[in-house]
């Protein structure tokens, strides 16, 4: 289901833009012209808090949407940035909806995919309300199935919240039993 839905955005009109590593995709209260569907790169969406801090509210990674929720809105709520270089395919937002309005297998896909990104917003959060790193990694590996594979620690680290050599630690002493 889910590949027909990018079939059908992919025929949408688009165009290309690349960010540079630090740069802001766009800003809280800017309009939604577009949807970003990160083709390379990585972009963080990022709640601005009144003591300046941010937090980090979605990591988008090759073939993720941006902000999916701003399908639905005249204004984004947040702020988007590139984490690295990202090359960005932006689809109008119109033209998304009328997909939307028109196409009920599209609209389905759509919101299945909405549902899954809810369902791992929920266990990110569920993940990072327990305390230990220990507690994290289990249940990262509960949820995935597997232990995390050599060459991907540093991105569970980020995902479990933890540093990665906190992680690594924790990796060692489960290796050595202890």
């Amino acid at each position: 289901m889910i590949n027909i839905m990018l079939n059908q955005i992919h025929a949408l009109p688009h165009t290309r833009q690349v960010f540079r590593k630090g740069q802001y995709l766009f800003h809280q209260g800017d309009p939604v012209v577009s949807m970003f569907l990160i083709e390379a790169g990585e972009a963080r969406l990022l709640r601005r808090q009144r003591n300046g801090g941010a937090i980090v509210l979605q990591r988008a990674s090759p073939g993720s949407f941006l902000a999916e929720a701003s399908l639905f809105t005249a204004h984004y709520h947040c702020d988007a940035t590139a984490t690295t270089r990202v090359s960005a395919r932006l689809i109008s937002r119109l033209a998304m909806r009328k997909l939307f309005e028109n196409d009920p297998v599209f609209a389905e896909a759509w919101a299945s995919h909405l549902a899954d990104e809810v369902r791992s917003a929920r266990l990110r959060a569920e993940i990072l309300a327990l305390k230990t790193v220990a507690e994290r990694l289990g249940a990262w590996i509960a949820a995935k199935g597997e232990f995390p594979p050599k060459g991907t620690w540093k991105t569970v680290a980020q995902e479990i919240g933890t540093s990665p050599e906190s992680l690594y630690r924790e990796i060692a002493r489960r290796r050595l039993g202890k």
